[in-house]
């Protein structure tokens, strides 16, 4: 399983073409500069050949030396396998070699750029419009399922009041009994402030702290981010993740959970500073309610409830 991984060549075909390519391109130009040089050692001896060794002295055609149709005609070649070629002037050393492949190569590579980024465009704009068309045809039950499960969990007075000086107003046993097996192995998104008011991190939860601090420290395992939408992205892989406050926290998440879990502590509390917002029954439907009288260990009934989004 971790034996050593055999290696890898990093170049892939794409690669390997370029410079292939290259290297023809090199030997295409190497020959025209033969040819150049033959050429003009070639007319050289042509015209010495005849006009100081008298080979063919007297053979004109139209009363021009035949030697001056040869250079034409070889010119001529030259040319054309010139205009094929595209040679540059410089000399073909080790250097103009290695120039010419890196020049060859990032030509092509730009090429093969431009057409990625063509592709890209073209399959997002048909990811796009798929995914538009499929959204518009699902029915509207269908759209609900694809929704995350992203929960408010929150203790709220009949006022809506959650806390006071950064802590709990109450003390209901059965209610942190409920919170522990709802949010136990899910991650728990929370402001500053709130997780401060932990005496240490919840067990068997992953600890998502907002805040704008930006040298903000915490124990290991636990998340610091800045923002409520960094929260989201890092419970991305939570089927369940919870919002658990304060105040302000529960206010940006409002309009993007599909689900909160409500204890609704049945009393007012004039003392309190913190609020959770206020529930619109045109946007929630309650689903299930178990209320709890009070008792020996609860100074307050309350009732665990529970709303799904319309």
């Amino acid at each position: 399983m971790f034996g050593k991984k055999k290696p890898v060549s990093t170049i892939d075909k794409d690669q390997l073409e370029l410079i292939e390519n290259a290297q023809k391109r090199i030997k295409q130009k190497k020959r025209l500069y033969i040819h150049f040089v033959i050429f003009l050692i070639g007319a050289i001896f042509l015209i010495l050949a005849n006009t100081v060794l008298g080979i063919g002295k007297n053979f004109k055609i139209a009363g021009i030396d035949w030697f001056v149709y040869a250079v034409i005609v070889w010119f001529a070649l030259f040319i054309y396998h010139f205009i094929s070629v595209f040679i540059t002037n410089k000399f073909m050393g080790k250097d103009w070699e290695k120039q010419q492949l890196e020049k060859l190569v990032n030509l092509q590579e730009q090429r093969i750029d431009k057409l990625k980024q063509n592709f890209i465009k073209e399959d997002t704009k048909i990811a796009q419009t798929k995914a538009y068309n499929e959204a518009k045809d699902l029915p509207e039950a269908s759209k609900k399922k694809k929704r995350t499960d992203l929960t408010i969990i929150v203790a709220a007075g009949e006022d809506n009041a959650i806390g006071k000086d950064n802590d709990l107003i109450w003390h209901l046993s059965d209610d942190l009994k409920h919170f522990k097996a709802l949010t136990n192995g899910h991650h728990i998104i929370m402001g500053r402030k709130t997780f401060e008011s932990f005496p240490k991190p919840l067990p068997n939860r992953t600890h998502i702290v907002i805040t704008r601090q930006k040298d903000y420290t915490a124990p290991d395992g636990v998340i610091i981010v800045n923002s409520l939408e960094d929260a989201l992205d890092a419970a991305r892989y939570d089927k369940q993740p919870f919002v658990i406050g304060g105040g302000e926290i529960y206010k940006q998440a409002m309009p993007l959970v599909e689900k909160l879990e409500i204890t609704r502590v049945h009393s007012t509390f004039e003392n309190a500073d913190a609020f959770f917002p206020e529930i619109d029954a045109s946007k929630w439907l309650e689903v299930k309610r178990t209320t709890h009288d009070a008792d020996e260990k609860h100074a307050y009934s309350f009732s665990f409830i529970t709303y799904l989004r319309k």
